[in-house]
């Protein structure tokens, strides 16, 4: 029997098939052709057209799509929805859920994770635990948002010519110019792209990401997810390292995030998110 609060995620949340959570894909185009995340366009493509120079953006779901998916829960028998998204500050996909949201038959509490990836997937999975267990509407959307203000993001690129491509540097524009051969360490934060430190080599861009890593996941009980594109051999190896260090690691996974992410990061991007478990 479904849970009477449906869970409604989008693309970049990257997470496995869930059978309580919704998935409603964001767009790339490339060369004026649409592609939804995941379901008609993989990393793989998407890198293979940045390498050839072609035109690649991002676009949010249009409103309709997250309408049929508050509709379907309905007809499900579910009687509220949680549906949480990525960053308002990065993409008008939240904005657009919550167009469709105005207008559902049943209550749906839109929620903006302020992050992205598993930024974004942590509060989704908290949101799915809350309903499996028969939680309210308003009990589950406070399980999302409680889980996405305590997670942390951080993450490491091997260039930043892709963020100032696709237009979501945001203060880490500061960073451009003679800096784009350095190698940068971020972090979201007020859901937005900020620089967090600059590293000369990628070894210790790396080094540092699991100091920091370890560092904000302390001594308690927590999930942690590493990330990355096109870097399976240096994503496993810190989750190995990070699995040793981290006194509490109740969850660790490894994800390759995809096509939306992948076109404003670019290959190389490492990255770790520690949240509350």
């Amino acid at each position: 029997m479904s849970p009477s609060v449906a869970v409604v995620t989008d693309s970049t949340a990257y997470l496995p098939a869930h059978p309580d959570v919704t998935v409603v894909p964001l767009e790339v185009i490339i060369g004026g052709t649409a592609y939804d995340d995941g379901d008609q366009l993989d990393a793989a493509r998407m890198l293979a057209a940045l390498k050839a120079w072609a035109p690649v953006t991002t676009s949010r779901p249009a409103p309709q799509r997250f309408a049929d998916a508050y509709e379907a829960a309905a007809a499900r028998g579910a009687t509220g929805v949680v549906s949480v998204h990525l960053s308002g500050e990065l993409s008008g996909t939240v904005a657009a859920a919550r167009v469709a949201a105005a207008d559902s038959l049943i209550p749906v509490e839109v929620i903006d994770s302020r992050s992205i990836a598993m930024g974004l997937g942590f509060p989704v999975l908290a949101a799915a635990s809350a309903a499996a267990q028969g939680r309210t509407l308003t009990e589950v959307a406070a399980a999302a948002r409680s889980c996405a203000e305590a997670a942390r993001t951080f993450f490491y690129v091997d260039t930043l010519e892709y963020l100032r491509r696709g237009g979501r540097i945001g203060a880490a524009a500061t960073l451009v110019g003679s800096a784009l051969m350095i190698k940068p360490l971020l972090h979201i934060s007020g859901g937005t792209i900020v620089p967090l430190e600059k590293m000369r080599t990628a070894a210790r861009a790396i080094a540092r990401l699991e100091e920091l890593a370890v560092r904000a996941a302390g001594a308690e009980p927590v999930e942690v997810a590493v990330q990355h594109l096109s870097a399976r051999g240096r994503a496993e190896g810190l989750a190995e390292r990070l699995a040793q260090r981290v006194p509490k690691v109740m969850g660790l996974r490894v994800v390759e995030v995809g096509a939306v992410i992948g076109a404003h990061v670019g290959p190389g991007m490492l990255g770790v998110t520690v949240a509350p478990f």
